[in-house]
């Protein structure tokens, strides 16, 4: 059996892959990318019919190119997406094989560089880039068990209401993912439960500005790592009907019962934890922070943008929050459906070398791995809050990319090159 070799093999055709595609080339590295489905194959399968970017085209985008067509400040769908980076791979002239699925790599002996199973023969690669993102595999907690009567699903399996059984939904985890479904349920006449825990909630635009625009001046971007104690706090935002701040008590005074983190579940009844006010205030908290962190700086640079008083009303307290529910009876409130909108987890088993902590998670600094040949594209937080985005991850790609044509010049050296003769010689 012959046996292809490439200096570098980059695994996964999704925006990561895309963008270090661009980046590669620049830098004169002969590479090729494996995708085992389509490129963006995960806009296109794992998001739900009515998604919308959460960030308007004018800022998330590559730098190199705009979604023609489209306004600026336009939160643009799914399929849009998609369309984009296929563009975008075009446009680059990436190298990408679809339907070729990567089994496993394992380092060479004796040599730099790794075998590289694949669906379609074998490779040897002497450096690989793991692009394979930061949605891999969707997580539903063992909660529920399988057999309770209830249909369970994943964000990533939901599409649009009408693919529900009839009856009450309960959606768990209030991040974008979360408040959205459950916004989209609610309009759709559903009767909806949202479990709520720790969320950071900005205002979608203030002051004439969005809040994309406030996160970059403010410099929050850039922050390399999440603070103490807000590791497992997710962001809740929508670019859904136009673009909305995502406000709980909102929801809400429309119909949504907000209830705390989901804890457990016995004969037939779902238990919850006593914090659905504590993470509503929590999550105010946040947006009255960025509200003021934008008002400092408007005056500090003497900006002339409008005042925006409505922006800190409030809503009342829904009778959910001052009257928190701690225990629900799935079949008494006619709940059929349960939405898990709960993460995802990664898996690098096929990558058989010893760069991972207990928890598999890649040992990396800014993508590149202690295992040397070695690198990983669009992990949450590569290298800032914005890593997980397509202009983040492109900035993301041009740093592997370079460290990728750095060990290429050490490679190339031949140990006389700084060899300077003496006056003597």
């Amino acid at each position: 059996m012959s046996v292809e070799k490439i200096d570098t093999l980059v695994v996964g055709a999704g925006q990561a892959g895309i963008a270090l595609s661009e980046h590669l080339a620049h830098q004169g590295v002969p590479f090729v990318v494996l995708e085992k489905s389509r490129i963006a194959e995960a806009w296109r399968t794992s998001r739900w019919d009515g998604l919308v970017t959460n960030g308007p085209v004018w800022h998330d985008r590559f730098p190199n190119l705009e979604f023609r067509g489209n306004a600026p400040d336009e939160f643009v769908g799914k399929d849009r997406v998609a369309a984009y980076i296929e563009e975008y791979a075009r446009m680059v002239d990436a190298p990408v094989r679809t339907g070729v699925e990567v089994l496993q790599a394992v380092p060479l002996k004796g040599r730099a560089g790794f075998r590289v199973d694949t669906s379609e023969g074998v490779i040897e690669a002497t450096r690989i880039v793991a692009a394979t993102g930061a949605f891999q595999h969707p997580v539903i907690p063992p909660i529920v068990p399988q057999d309770a009567g209830v249909t369970q699903i994943h964000s990533a399996a939901y599409r649009n209401p009408d693919q529900l059984a009839e009856g009450a939904v309960m959606v768990v985890g209030a991040g974008s993912s979360g408040a959205q479904i459950a916004d989209e349920l609610n309009r759709a006449g559903r009767r909806v439960f949202l479990s709520v825990g720790p969320h950071d909630r900005p205002p979608r635009r203030y002051r004439g500005r969005d809040f994309v625009w406030w996160l970059g001046v403010l410099g929050l971007w850039d922050m390399a790592a999440q603070a103490p104690g807000t590791e497992h706090v997710t962001i809740s935002v929508s670019g859904a009907y136009g673009g909305r701040t995502m406000d709980f008590r909102r929801l809400a005074s429309e119909g949504v019962t907000l209830l705390g983190r989901t804890e457990g579940f016995d004969d037939g009844v779902l238990s919850f934890a006593d914090d659905a006010r504590k993470n509503v205030d929590a999550g105010d908290a946040n947006y009255a922070q960025m509200l003021d962190a934008a008002d400092a700086y408007a005056q500090a640079m003497g900006l002339d943008l409008p005042p925006d008083p409505d922006a800190r009303a409030t809503w009342p307290d829904p009778a959910c929050l001052t009257d928190p529910i701690r225990a629900l009876d799935l079949a008494a409130e006619g709940i059929t459906t349960i939405i898990w909108a709960t993460g995802y987890k990664q898996d690098f088993s096929w990558l058989k070398v010893d760069a991972f902590d207990d928890n598999g998670a890649p040992i990396h600094q800014r993508g590149v791995s202690r295992e040397p040949g070695l690198y990983f594209l669009g992990l949450p937080w590569q290298s800032r809050r914005g890593s997980t985005f397509l202009w983040g991850v492109w900035h993301d790609a041009k740093f592997v990319a370079d460290q990728i044509a750095i060990q290429r010049a050490y490679a190339d050296y031949d140990g006389e090159a700084a060899v300077v003769p003496t006056a003597a010689e």
